[in-house]
């Protein structure tokens, strides 16, 4: 659904009120005074890791993909059975209740006496407790008062499950919630009533609230409220209900979509512009639902002593209400560092019995600590206390806090493979007796360090005549570059592509695509350096492509991913935008020009007969005479900013579209109109599952990638340009040092050539690189603290072209219907005895029924046609085929002594990021 324009609300900025809004009183706000770090260095202090990997246990803690180390206060628990989404403790303090995805769980329950897991649910075959419905939603499961029941939302509905006298769970209940047409019952917050007959649920897909009769299950009087209900408290008679997408939107309002919802959102950035509170009267349920304006995405909401205090997770502030009077009295600010005002995330809260705020600011790894004397008096800050890999709840037992972190350790999981992956997820729990502030102040100084957080991180060009030089020490000063191409990518890990390439860190048993089909990505590491330590920080696409373009992955999708129903590809969807906008957009208010070529499109159309054959065949027509497309397709993004620089006839993911048809339309437009300053292409097909085998489909991404540097390289550009060749994740494979490390490559004069760069980087510092080339300001706090990769360049330049290495492995290798213009022939007829490349070979007779078993599979997967999207296939599942055929269906996936069909894949049950059914 594409962004509706209405007439703009003048002088209103981003996640502030503008004169539509009216006036608001003048609120007392908790400024933090930022315990610096006295580093003293030119840029932020990520190269602090040297030459660390993802993994290593360092004396400044674990290092881990997102350019931050881990050493959290107090005792950790790791939980390796996939991410926590939401936790609850039971009500007599011995039993922690957390929801679980991407893991062998959808649910554990943690004897917090033992400090172990005590049970787990769901549909895996080792579960202790078997669910038929795996899903999991974006909150917390919930304890009866009483102790003897737990709720756990889900897709469309709960279960109930009864609490036995040892804390362990039984008898499990589906309690439906129906959806309302195509928008499902996302079951999110919930809390009972005081005598435990009724909870109170709020339904995020249909903005509403729902009575549930606890006993029966009956559903009873429903509320609608704002837009994307997240979190629901009770004080007295009344509920609060965190509104993530804010109010429903007016004529006035510029919006964009929202599951199926407009709701207010800036027309640039696409970003929501409202959060609300909605307060519902239970002692007159009739009475019209009352609405309190808090800061931009109100997740959790916490009460106690009369007064609520709500997340604001997109604002980075705490809003505190007063119930009294229903009417937000302080707005706590969680920015403890002062180079940076946005990315905090705060995510959780509560109060101590002697009144320190606790303040979980996921994006940071910590816990902010605040002393609370009213909601009227402004709290004081006291300091910060590490945490593990992002903290999304916290709450007091006696007087131990226990602190829930969603991602744990990292992507750590031990496995079969003797190798990783980033969906080998962990989370943990932390738990501490809260200490004095002097040792908080001393953990401050620890956390400030652990996320690269140091003076003049980002600092502005101030004199004129600065030297240009390739990576300007200061925003604004002259760069030797002058046109950025980003070009992303799908899913390789760096041991695939780069594993048998002789030098780095590679191992050759995990390069499923080497030589023989990345010879332009071989050829290019060799002549513009091999980069063997640099990581991916998302888990998959969805997380990817926001990383790539936010500097960030927003606490929306960290949350959505127990069932990512209500969105998966953000693009489409306000409330997975961060309010301070894109690298895009940074670029524009920088007064650069953008061209973009897919990248963070959502909507595609084609026209008939435009499937990967005729597409093929029209690009090599295209490429022998110089006539446009026989097959103009039009692709388009939401966001009006992004849609404006685009060029519509470059698709968007779709499997059903060769890349050489994309490097086709782009060269084009090159030779046309020549490159913007901040150049975005994405170049799919290395996904794979389309209808080519996986070799020929990365073969196909390997040439559109040695093409398109040929073509720059050789044009009257290439002097002041930089290629930047990235995947947005690295989910689709193993790597021997860590899921996230990746391929990743620098094109340019003005880079190293010929070296091996083993320093650690990560895609935030590549964001930042571009920013600190092109002049942008930084986004966030994460690429603000990164180090741009100026050693990654030189001030020597080396203007050798590149030549685009003929495709060793055929094109329209696995196709079962060839191309009407013929098979391609790899290499060109001359240079055929030179190749040895994979070729797609009928099973061994012993496998045909497997592989059989897996056409059926892939046939109901979403990787080509209208409805293609990255994806929706089970990871586990996906990677185990592209093994399978790469290897002939000869060798077992590693770690395994057989092939296996799909449901007897380790890891099928997992749901896929696109949850099918």
């Amino acid at each position: 659904m594409q962004v509706t324009r209405r007439r703009r609300v003048r002088n209103e900025h981003p996640g502030r009120p503008g004169r539509r809004s009216g006036r608001r009183a003048v609120l007392a706000t908790a400024c933090i005074t930022a315990v610096a770090v006295a580093t003293g260095t030119a840029f932020a202090a990520t190269h602090q890791f040297g030459n660390d990997q993802v993994g290593q246990v360092t004396a400044d803690g674990q290092v881990i993909s997102s350019d931050q180390y881990l050493a959290p206060y107090g005792d950790r628990l790791v939980i390796n059975n996939g991410k926590i989404m939401g936790s609850r403790v039971s009500p007599d303090g011995t039993h922690l209740a957390a929801s679980l995805a991407d893991g062998d769980a959808s649910l554990v329950v943690v004897d917090l006496r033992t400090g172990k897991v005590q049970q787990r649910a769901g549909k895996a075959r080792t579960a202790d407790l078997k669910l038929t419905d795996g899903s999991v939603g974006q909150e917390a499961p919930v304890y009866s008062p009483d102790g003897r029941q737990l709720w756990l939302g889900q897709l469309d509905g709960y279960t109930r499950f009864t609490v036995k006298a040892d804390g362990s769970l039984a008898d499990p209940v589906k309690v439906a919630i129906p959806a309302d047409g195509d928008k499902h019952a996302l079951a999110s917050g919930a809390v009972f009533s005081a005598d435990g007959s009724t909870l109170y649920a709020a339904v995020n897909g249909q903005n509403r609230v729902v009575a549930i009769n606890t006993a029966t299950g009956a559903l009873g009087q429903s509320w609608t409220v704002g837009n994307a209900p997240r979190g629901i408290v009770q004080v007295g008679h009344k509920l609060y209900v965190s509104n993530e997408g804010g109010r429903p939107a007016t004529p006035d309002d510029d919006t964009l979509n929202s599951y199926g919802t407009q709701v207010p959102a800036d027309p640039d950035t696409g970003a929501a512009t409202s959060g609300t509170v909605s307060v519902i009267d239970l002692s007159a349920p009739s009475a019209a639902v009352g609405s309190i304006d808090v800061g931009l995405h109100p997740t959790a909401v916490y009460a106690k002593n009369g007064t609520v205090f709500v997340a604001d997770t997109s604002s980075d502030q705490v809003s505190v209400i007063d119930t009294g009077r229903d009417k937000v009295v302080q707005r706590i600010s969680t920015k403890p560092w002062p180079e940076a005002s946005v990315g905090y995330e705060p995510t959780a809260v509560t109060l101590t019995d002697d009144g320190r705020l606790l303040v979980t600011l996921g994006r940071a790894n910590a816990v902010a600590v605040y002393r609370f004397t009213s909601a009227q008096e402004p709290v004081s800050y006291v300091g910060l206390l590490p945490t593990d890999y992002f903290p999304a709840e916290v709450t007091t037992v006696g007087p131990k806090v226990v602190v829930s972190n969603t991602r744990g350790i990292d992507a750590r999981r031990p496995n079969s493979t003797g190798a990783h992956n980033t969906h080998d997820t962990t989370s943990s729990l932390t738990q501490f007796t809260l200490p004095g502030d002097k040792e908080i102040r001393s953990q401050t100084e620890k956390v400030f360090q652990q996320n690269g957080w140091t003076k003049n991180a980002v600092r502005t060009a101030d004199r004129r005549g600065a030297k240009p030089v390739a990576v300007p020490a200061r925003i604004g000063d002259p760069s030797t570059i002058k046109h950025v191409f980003l070009i992303v990518k799908e899913n390789r890990t760096y041991d695939q592509v780069f594993g048998d390439i002789g030098k780095g860190n590679g191992d050759p048993k995990l390069a499923q695509f080497g030589a023989n089909v990345t010879p332009n990505q071989q050829a290019l590491a060799k002549q513009f350096g091999l980069y063997d330590n640099t990581y991916d920080i998302g888990t998959n696409s969805a997380e990817g492509h926001n990383w790539l373009m936010q500097a960030d992955n927003p606490e929306y999708t960290e949350s959505s991913a127990g069932e990512y129903e209500r969105s998966y590809d953000t693009e489409d969807d306000a409330l997975g935008h961060q309010r301070s906008g894109f690298l895009w957009t940074g670029a524009q208010a920088a007064g650069q020009d953008v061209r973009d070529f897919g990248e963070f499109h959502q909507f595609l159309t084609k026209p008939d007969g435009a499937n990967w054959q005729n597409l093929y065949c029209d690009a090599k027509n295209m490429d022998a005479t110089g006539d446009g497309t026989a097959y103009p397709l039009n692709s388009s993004s939401p966001i009006p900013s992004l849609n404006d620089v685009s060029v519509p006839g470059f698709p968007k993911f779709d499997l059903d579209v060769p890349d050489q048809y994309r490097y086709q339309i782009w060269k084009q437009d090159f030779e046309q109109n020549g490159p913007a300053a901040l150049n975005m292409l994405w170049l799919s097909s290395d996904h794979t599952g389309g209808p080519a085998s996986p070799a020929a489909q990365v073969a196909d991404n390997d040439l559109a990638v040695g093409r398109i540097v040929q073509e720059i390289s050789h044009s009257g550009y290439w002097k002041d340009s930089a290629i930047f060749v990235v995947e947005d994740d690295s989910q689709a494979g193993l790597d021997h040092v860590d899921g996230h490390r990746a391929p990743i490559q620098i094109i340019s004069p003005w880079a190293q050539h010929g070296a091996v760069d083993s320093r650690y980087y990560s895609q935030i510092t590549m964001v930042r690189t571009i920013e600190q080339i092109l002049g942008i300001h930084p986004m966030n706090q994460k690429d603000s603290a990164a180090t741009p990769m100026a050693t990654a360049f030189t001030d020597k330049p080396d203007y050798t072209p590149f030549t685009a290495v003929p495709n060793r492995t055929s094109l329209t290798d696995g196709l079962k219907t060839p191309p009407s213009c013929g098979v391609d022939v790899p290499g060109g007829a001359q240079d055929r005895s030179a190749v040895a490349a994979p070729v797609t070979a009928a099973p061994p007779a012993a496998e045909q029924g497997v592989a059989a078993q897996w056409d059926t599979w892939k046939s109901k997967q979403h990787l080509t046609g209208p409805n293609a999207a990255p994806d929706r296939a089970n990871p586990a599942q996906m990677n185990h085929l592209t093994w399978y055929q790469t290897h002939n269906w000869t060798t077992p996936y590693p770690g395994e002594d057989e092939i296996h069909t799909p449901d007897d894949v380790p890891g099928a049950y997992i749901p896929s990021a696109e949850n099918d059914g």
